[in-house]
């Protein structure tokens, strides 16, 4: 999808930007694929808030998507490429030809018509899913399972792919977008393609009503803060945030600290850390 400017008839608009939807070929999503969606703007059972700076937004409905694609050996056609309210990603309508109908992440370059696979026997070609053994090496993947029948986990925004880069006994090496090379299962599934909707990214949001649309409430940075409501608060003008920093309203360390655990279970199964760590 391309990138639609408005005329700038007012501050908010003028350096809006936002996508244009036409590519898209159905407004109204599946009735049988919809569940509820409730909003707590950020508060707990008890009522009190856990986290800040949620409220509002407008009502939608979650989409059923199928990320396990184990409706294996028959063939499904796409009917329509649809907007989804709760991802980054647009999604593709699958009819398969027994009659179930399921949500798909829509790859790029995947159009209304389409026949679409999963299981061995699937061909090489975006909207497939096979298991990670069965997929040529260098291929482009998303949607990758991490636990066998559990579903795709890794890879699921707009724009974003991985690649196979190698097969070593029961496991393959897979390169992710962050640039982390990690050992997955060769039983798990993948979905061939890289995700759509890559110009995502380059929205500008251009006021601040946008973002309230989507339960997004104001976010006040701590420097211009008191002292006695933030570490960063206080001094005279524009003063730096001082040492130790930078530190969360509660005084601990943030913005660049590491927070997963050295112990974790899956360290061994990272081959190559992500560009720029150093755990």
């Amino acid at each position: 999808m391309a990138i639609k400017k408005y005329k700038p008839t007012s501050n908010g608009r003028r350096n809006m930007t936002s996508l244009d939807y036409s590519g898209l070929t159905k407004t109204k999503p599946e009735k049988s694929l919809l569940a509820s969606k409730s909003h707590s703007a950020g508060r707990n059972n008890s009522g009190r808030m856990t986290v800040r700076h949620r409220g509002g937004g407008n009502k939608n409905q979650y989409r059923i998507i199928d990320f396990k694609r184990n409706h294996d050996d028959v063939d499904g056609i796409v009917k329509s490429i649809e907007y989804d309210p709760n991802r980054t990603a647009n999604i593709a309508l699958v009819v398969y030809t027994d009659g179930i109908k399921s949500y798909i992440l829509a790859p790029k370059g995947l159009k209304v018509g389409d026949k679409v696979q999963s299981g061995p026997n699937a061909d090489i070609k975006p909207g497939n899913a096979l298991a990670l053994k069965d997929i040529p090496v260098g291929t482009v993947i998303h949607n990758i399972e991490l636990k066998p029948g559990k579903g795709g986990q890794l890879v699921r925004s707009a724009g974003t792919s991985a690649q196979l880069l190698g097969k070593e006994g029961k496991y393959v090496l897979v390169r992710l977008a962050s640039g982390e090379v990690r050992m997955i299962l060769s039983v798990n599934r993948a979905t061939i393609g890289s995700i759509g909707n890559e110009e995502h990214s380059l929205v500008n949001v251009g006021k601040a009503g946008r973002n309230r649309y989507k339960g997004q409430r104001p976010h006040v940075r701590g420097s211009v803060m008191n002292p006695n409501d933030h570490p960063h608060g206080g001094g005279e003008g524009k003063a730096p945030v001082g040492y130790p920093s930078p530190l969360s309203p509660w005084h601990k360390k943030t913005v660049g600290k590491k927070t997963r655990s050295k112990s974790a279970r899956s360290n061994k199964f990272i081959v190559r850390r992500r560009k720029g760590s150093k755990m």
